[in-house]
């Protein structure tokens, strides 16, 4: 039985990378929104990390979040590479420790507004040490925009949470735990 719960979960793991990679390509085939400084997306491959933070466990988020990052790298480039890999372990440590220090009494709603502003500040590092020191003029910028778009994607998530447990029977696994209260 063990030997199946652990496959389940590589399957389910190699399932939501999967789901992710095909977000952050459709998310890359849009237009950039005139209203958004450059280089803001909205983060539409965050939802999966994020679920499987909440409701799968913390190893398989940050194994999403790892492998789609050595996707940018293998894609698009080292720095890519680099900056999707900064930005996602932000993300989803500030998520974790806030998830496990709140517990409760922190919604997906915060969840995902932290840990999209901390992404755009772990990618903001990354560019500040390999590109120009000066990046950091940029921050302000990225937290009202990581503000914005972790609003969208916590709503997002919070929308497609009923169908996803619905078509998944992950919520059942013993490892898995439930998310913050809503």
């Amino acid at each position: 039985m063990k030997h199946s719960g652990h496959a389940a979960r590589i399957a389910y793991t190699a399932l939501f990378l999967s789901l992710s990679l095909v977000l952050s390509w459709l998310e890359m085939q849009l237009p950039q929104a005139p209203f958004l400084p450059p280089g803001v997306k909205l983060g539409l491959s965050n939802v999966v990390t994020m679920y499987c933070l909440f409701f799968v466990n913390a190893p398989s988020a940050f194994l999403v979040a790892f492998l789609k990052s050595l996707f940018a790298f293998l894609m698009r480039g080292s720095f890519a590479g680099l900056f999707s890999f900064l930005g996602g372990l932000c993300s989803v440590t500030v998520m974790l420790i806030f998830s496990r220090l709140l517990k409760k009494r922190i919604s997906y709603l915060m969840l995902s507004i932290l840990g999209a502003v901390f992404h755009n500040m772990g990618q903001l590092a990354g560019v500040s040490l390999t590109l120009s020191r000066h990046a950091w003029i940029y921050a302000p910028a990225l937290v009202l925009s990581g503000i914005v778009m972790g609003c969208l994607t916590g709503l997002m998530l919070k929308v497609i949470l009923p169908a996803l447990s619905h078509l998944t029977s992950f919520h059942r696994l013993p490892s898995s735990k439930g998310g913050p209260h809503e």
